[in-house]
This record gives structure tokens, sequence and C-alpha cells, in this order.
């Protein structure tokens, strides 16, 4: 099959050497059941093993299917995603990781479904092979996602998902630092569902996501998709007041009216309330800078120091 692509499939990579050679043969086959055209476009998100040459080698050996695109550092999972988005040129896009936790034979239903007419389709990951902290995590924050947006998805952590070509090319306009993409698809999503999927265990490597970093992205979110800590703060910083006020006065009375005086006993009360103040103060000023960085912030989303497999001139342009 020739011409332009009915749909594209984009892979972020990021030191996954050793599945990249499965994962190019697994997706090309499920790819080849549509029987549809398709673009398969790995990204490489700066990688520091052999990711890079495997997807050139991927490029050569399979002309017109597999795009390589070659970041020059590493920027994340989800800008990497966007800027598959930009190259990308199929009527609707495909997206998943690279590790073979979602497996390719999947992608014949998620084209089905896109087929019919929805915006975005996510999948909801059924007997998941992650450690109890990963899962217990991802729980805790699909419901916050779900109350922060208002779109009752159960799974916005897999990555195994569908956008329609419209959305897509809103999602490279307005793109964003700290962009979490699935978030993102639903502000211009009118019609959406959800489909289960397989979850297989890493066979090969390990995962990049540790503690820290799912901490980190935790807060990405919070600041770079909500502004519901500023209000929260104000909420603070006025229960604080109020309880220091009361204090004060309390403080006040027992000195006036208390028959046996007490000046030390009652200050290490207010001094408690002063220092937790100090705390959120603190805590204040570094989210509030959060948000100024991220306003005054010039620096781009991700840069592309090569493109493999295709030409930018044959890319549709939003």
């Amino acid at each position: 099959m020739t011409g332009d692509p009915s749909f594209s499939v984009v892979i972020p990579v990021f030191n996954e050497a050793e599945t990249i050679d499965e994962l190019v043969g697994r997706s090309i086959s499920a790819c080849e059941d549509t029987g549809l055209c398709f673009e398969i476009i790995l990204v490489d998100d700066g990688s520091t093993d052999e990711s890079a040459d495997k997807i050139d080698d991927a490029a050569e050996k399979h002309p017109g299917r597999v795009v390589g695109i070659f970041l020059n550092r590493n920027y994340g999972q989800h800008p990497a995603v966007i800027a598959g988005f930009e190259h990308s040129r199929g009527d609707f896009v495909i997206t998943m990781d690279a590790d073979l936790q979602n497996p390719p034979e999947e992608i014949p239903r998620l084209v089905d479904t896109i087929r019919k007419g929805y915006d975005v389709v996510g999948s909801i990951r059924t007997d998941r092979q992650d450690s109890l902290f990963r899962r217990v995590a991802s729980s805790v924050i699909n419901r916050k996602f779900r109350k922060w947006t208002g779109i009752m998805m159960h799974d916005y952590g897999c990555m195994m998902r569908a956008y329609s070509r419209p959305v897509v090319d809103a999602m490279v306009k307005y793109a964003s630092r700290g962009v979490f993409v699935p978030i993102l698809a639903n502000s211009f999503s009118k019609k959406h569902t959800e489909i289960p999927v397989a979850h297989n265990a890493r066979a090969k490597g390990r995962s990049k996501y540790s503690i820290i970093k799912l901490a980190m992205l935790y807060i990405n979110l919070l600041i770079g998709m909500t502004t519901i800590p500023v209000p929260m703060i104000g909420i603070m910083g006025v229960i604080s007041s109020l309880l220091i006020i009361g204090f004060g006065l309390s403080l006040m009375l027992v000195s006036l009216y208390s028959n046996t005086p007490q000046p030390f006993a009652w200050l290490s009360m207010p001094a408690a309330i002063l220092m937790i103040t100090a705390g959120m103060l603190s805590l204040a000023v570094c989210l509030l800078g959060q948000y100024a960085t991220r306003l005054s912030e010039t620096a781009p989303l991700y840069f592309v120091h090569r493109v493999t497999g295709t030409s930018n001139m044959d890319r549709k342009t939003p």
C-alpha cells in the first residue's frame, strides 16, 4: 500500500534499545491487520543507549512505514509525543509506549473505535502488571484528574490512546511546558470513549519513572494543568491569620482576667502557629514562583535534531 497514511502511530522512545526490534515488528504486523495505509513514528527522546541506531535501522529497513524523529536531548515523554504529532500525516493518530507493556496487537481495536467518529479513544489497562506502588499512585492521580477535568476517563496514565486529526492539530498548536497529552486532548474533545486493553509485564529494561519522577510529574501536572494551588494558598493564609488573631486575643484575655499571671505558658502555641504559617508562606512562595517561571519560560517545548524516513515537506500542516 502506498500514498498518504490513513493513520499514524507515535511512540516516544527513551533508552529502549532492547525492545525496538520487537516493537517495530509487532507494530507493523498489527497495523497491516487494519488493511489501511499507516506510518509508525519513533521519537527518540535523547536516548543514551543504542536506541537511535535501532530507529535508523528500522527506518532504513521499512521505508515509508517507519519514521525516526531525533530530539537533541531528553525533554520528557509528553513533549516527545507532541513532536511526533507535529510530523504525523494520518487522519488520526495512535500513541503507545515503547516498552511493550502496551501490546501493539491492540492497535486494530483502537483504529476501529476512532473511526466511529470519536475525537479521543482512551484505554483502561486490565490485569495491570505494575507494582503495588504504581497501581496505588495511578489510582490517586486518576481520581484527581477526573475531578480537575470533569471528564470521567478512568486511566489517564495509559498512553495507548487514539486521537482524531483536529484534536492532534490543536494539541500541537497549544502545547506548552508541563504538557500532559491525555488531559490536553480532553480540552478539545467533544466525543470520547474508552476501551479495555491488555497490559503486559515489562520483559526487558526497567521503568523510567522512579518515585521521585512520579512525584515531580504530579507536581508539574498540578501546576501546569490547574490553578487549584493558588486559591488554596489564599485559604490557608486566611485560616492562619484567624488562628493567630484568636490566640493573640486569648493571650490578652488571660493576661487581663487570670488571677495567676502565666506570661510564658501561652507563648508556645502562638509560636507554633507562627512557625506553621512561615512554612506555608515558604510553600506559597515556591508554588507561585513555579507559576511565574512557567509564564516567563521562552525555551522551546522540544527541538528536533533530525528526521529520517520521511521529509518535513510531506507532513500535514496544522
